[in-house]
């Protein structure tokens, strides 16, 4: 099969690719650009997989990118259902699944994340669902619809927010089984999480924290009941795990680019990879990051969404850095949301009150006591404050920062 050249190849059918195209067209890019991704959807939004479109609140067509004429009007070529099977970053050619060969100029990596599968006795069960992709949300809820009851292992995003969703919208009784004590522990320390985890109580979701699975157990090839390490038994028709991610670099590393300490690819601030004109975005790019003076690599849609922008710029010979402070929400059904700045962990300032569920928690970094990330339930207006604390490493007096008599914005 002839080759054929294009100026900017987009590996990846996420959010990076789609807003890299978006940003190149807009910005002037005018050689061909070709978007190659192995889902069989066009690019389109995955919050959504665990919230509104889990609960039949919104279509396939509410959570696309953008309309599917929009990429013809714009220009870009879509592959979906194609893989990249080899990057020749000497020669500037991408071997596809469909044995074609792409000559390019720029190219992106975004090939996102595989979810992290659980090893455990009846693990092969029907009944049992990972949460990544369109596919899984419609095998979850046709599975609910014929449900009683649901276990969810995990108690991050994934597991609370599907908990909610489940129960809000088919009234499932659904229980949690995590190894933290409680539920976003590890994201956002235990006196916030105990705020979350009391939500999900008050609708009836069971959370059975500092524990872990088993095994499955089942009959006629279906999952019918979850027994945990410390010995409970939770009966359910249908299990949904949320244990993390791990970075989809088997690509990046075959075609000789250098990773990172923690396992995605080596990126500069202008997330440009060992090799020039090649970048990365998304989940697999960890980059130095001139706002928080680390690498970071980050596995939230909003982070893939501006990386493709950033992207964008740099194959168009901007030299711009990278340096939007990351954004992320989160839904548990229609009881309660949060924004989040960060990321960041450390001393926990609250202003406002959590038992009112209207509140701002401030992390402070327990040395240097600059703030480094923030999480608001009822109070948005909070996040520009926390923004500019975040980008200028400012340091506010702790008690200032919690008096609701205090402006935030001479801190």
């Amino acid at each position: 099969m002839a080759r054929r050249r294009v100026e900017h190849l987009l590996i990846g059918g996420g959010l990076a690719s789609a807003n890299c195209a978006r940003w190149l067209r807009e910005e002037g890019a005018e050689g061909p650009v070709l978007l190659v991704g192995r889902e069989f959807d066009p690019p389109y939004n995955r919050p959504p997989l665990s919230k509104g479109y889990l609960q039949g609140k919104e279509s396939r067509e509410d959570v696309l990118f953008r309309p599917a004429e929009w990429w013809g009007e714009q220009g870009i070529e879509l592959m979906t259902r194609t893989s990249v099977m080899k990057l020749d970053t000497g020669e500037r050619v991408a071997t596809l699944s469909t044995k074609e060969e792409i000559e390019f100029g720029t190219a992106l990596i975004a090939t996102g994340a595989n979810v992290r599968r659980v090893r455990a006795d009846g693990g092969e069960l029907e009944g049992i669902h990972y949460l990544r992709a369109f596919g899984n949300a419609d095998a979850i809820r046709a599975d609910a619809e014929g449900a009683e009851r649901a276990v969810l292992i995990g108690g991050s995003y994934i597991g609370c927010e599907v908990a909610a969703s489940l129960t809000a919208a088919f009234g499932l009784h659904c229980s949690i089984v995590m190894q933290e004590e409680v539920t976003l522990e590890r994201q956002f320390g235990a006196e916030i999480g105990r705020f979350f985890q009391n939500v999900l109580e008050e609708h009836g979701v069971e959370v059975h924290g500092g524990d872990e699975l088993e095994r499955f157990e089942g009959s006629d090839g279906r999952v019918r009941k979850v027994v945990t390490r410390n010995g409970l038994e939770l009966d359910c028709e249908l299990v949904v795990v949320g244990v993390g991610v791990m970075p989809d670099v088997m690509l990046a590393r075959s075609a000789g680019l250098e990773l990172g300490e923690t396992g995605g690819v080596k990126c500069t601030a202008g997330l440009e990879t060992s090799v020039p004109g090649i970048f990365a975005a998304g989940d697999i790019c960890e980059y130095e990051s001139p706002v928080h003076k680390a690498r970071l690599r980050l596995e939230h849609w909003d982070v893939a969404f501006n990386h493709g922008k950033t992207a964008a710029l740099n194959m168009l010979g901007r030299g711009v850095e990278h340096d939007v402070v990351p954004y992320f929400f989160s839904d548990l059904a229609d009881w309660a949301s949060f924004e989040y700045v960060g990321p960041g962990s450390g001393e926990v300032v609250v202003r406002g009150s959590l038992a009112e569920g209207d509140f701002t928690a401030f992390f402070l970094h327990e040395e240097h006591g600059h703030v480094v990330a923030a999480l608001t339930v009822g109070r948005s207006d909070d996040l520009d404050h926390a923004r500019r604390f975040i980008a200028e490493h400012s340091q506010p007096d702790p008690g200032a920062l919690a008096h609701e008599g205090s402006d935030l914005g001479s801190l």
